[in-house]
């Protein structure tokens, strides 16, 4: 079981700009490549900062001279990692308020973007994909469950669980794994066991 990270759902080849770049020539590259902002780069290729269309409204509305990226970009630039989870990234989209993170490697060089829209690809999994996955690579692989003893249905991206197994400590092992299955949205839980191994809570 192999969750996508970053590099698997960024654009390799981000558009970007120079702190120099005006402010006429960043329109026209969101439009050309129909994109709603780019990384500013400094001469080693490191992220500086974000133009995004908000930013260049912004800007023209206060209508003062011919501005360049320097004087637009929101600054300092969020950046992700290429071996982040697809759920990290979201996060830090959420938690910033922003819509697309410029992706640094280990010297914080820019190798791509990853957007909002690339982390939903996730969810346009197909639902035997992730059914196949969780009874494959969840419970028969990783857990050395008996498949023909579980039930696995998958409906947009909601799954459902039935069946018995043998200990109640494994349910919510199960229950935390199908959460984790890439294109999983929720998960129902209408598991039995066997024996019940947990201790009394009171």
């Amino acid at each position: 079981m192999r969750n996508r990270s970053v590099a698997d759902l960024m654009t390799p080849t981000a558009v970007s700009v120079q702190r120099g770049t005006g402010f006429k020539e960043i329109t026209r590259l969101l439009d050309e490549f129909d994109i709603t902002a780019v990384p500013v780069l400094d001469d080693d290729r490191h992220p500086v900062g974000v133009v995004s269309e908000a930013d260049l409204l912004r800007r023209r509305n206060a209508g003062s001279g011919t501005p360049t990226a320097v004087d637009l970009m929101s600054s300092p630039a969020i950046t992700a990692r290429p071996d982040w989870s697809a759920v990290r990234a979201a996060r830090v989209m959420e938690e910033h308020r922003v819509k697309r993170l410029p992706v640094v490697d280990a010297e914080d060089r820019l190798i791509g973007i990853v957007a909002r829209s690339d982390l939903l690809q996730l969810f346009l999994r197909r639902d035997r994909a992730i059914q196949e996955e969780i009874l494959e690579d969840v419970l028969t692989c990783a857990l050395g469950l008996s498949p023909s003893a579980l039930t696995v249905e998958v409906a947009d991206g909601l799954v459902t669980l039935s069946g018995t197994v043998p200990r109640s400590s494994l349910v919510p092992v199960i229950l935390r794994m199908c959460q984790s299955v890439d294109g999983v949205v929720d998960v129902t839980d209408r598991l039995d066991y066997e024996q019940d191994d947990l201790p009394d809570a009171g």
